[in-house]
């Protein structure tokens, strides 16, 4: 069996970022806890930090029974919002502007949600983060016809990626990482993080307005409605 492609230079380094939040809204949900780390060839990680927030809100029941944190817990041991805003867009700032590129499952949600809350709270936003990586994205880009859920458990399960501590910040930024690196050493990619990047802003907006296309034949949607495939960050925040 052949190995498949060689890990392109640019994966041998890379970002990992991944958010647990008080829910699915990027416009008005709040961070509770994230997670930005860097990564090696070999998928271990080699620098990381992990912040718990006081989202200022309280935490749905339901959101807590998906990452383990509620209001009382947050309230009690997390930092003041506006803190662990700032720290981790300076700290996914930082590694973009040198260039090393930030992994992020579904990254127009966890990019979205955190340009809101920088905006929320008068830090500048990173508005147009690059170079970033999407496993989501790129595994729905090369196997379009794999049938199954594309959730970050399922796409780990299928790459032979361990998750243990689903829904935990730092378990799935490592996935996430570990995953782009399987889906590099299984399909050709760009030869660039330029290309890459470029590439994953198409795919997004072509696999959305699929998908958009799929909800209206099941009811879903209203004719008229469109999911936005704008990617890696949906919308543009209110700037002060």
């Amino acid at each position: 069996m052949s190995p498949g492609p060689a890990l392109p230079a640019w994966l041998r380094r890379v970002a990992v970022f991944d958010l647990e939040t008080t829910g699915i809204d990027v416009a008005e949900d709040r961070v509770v806890t994230a997670h930005v780390g860097v990564l090696d060839a070999e998928g271990w990680e080699i620098a990381a930090r992990t912040w718990l927030a006081d989202p200022g809100i309280p935490i749905p029941d339901g959101a807590a029974a998906i990452h383990g944190i509620s209001t009382a817990h947050a309230r009690a041991h997390g930092r003041a919002a506006r803190e662990v805003v700032r720290e981790v867009t300076a700290a996914l700032r930082s590694l973009l502007a040198q260039g090393v590129p930030v992994v992020a499952y579904n990254a127009s949600y966890d990019f979205s949600l955190l340009a809101h809350e920088a905006a929320r709270h008068g830090i500048e936003p990173l508005a147009d983060p690059s170079p970033v990586i999407d496993p989501f994205v790129i595994d729905k880009a090369f196997d379009r016809y794999r049938r199954g859920k594309r959730t970050l458990e399922v796409v780990a399960q299928h790459y032979a990626v361990p998750l243990a501590g689903a829904h935990e910040a730092s378990a799935d930024a490592i996935a996430a990482g570990r995953v782009a690196q399987a889906l590099a050493r299984q399909f050709t990619l760009p030869e660039t993080l330029i290309e890459l990047h470029s590439r994953q802003i198409g795919w997004a907006r072509s696999q959305a307005a699929s998908l958009t296309e799929y909800f209206i034949s099941v009811g879903r949607l209203e004719p008229e409605e469109r999911l936005d495939g704008t990617w890696p960050v949906r919308g543009a925040p209110p700037r002060d």
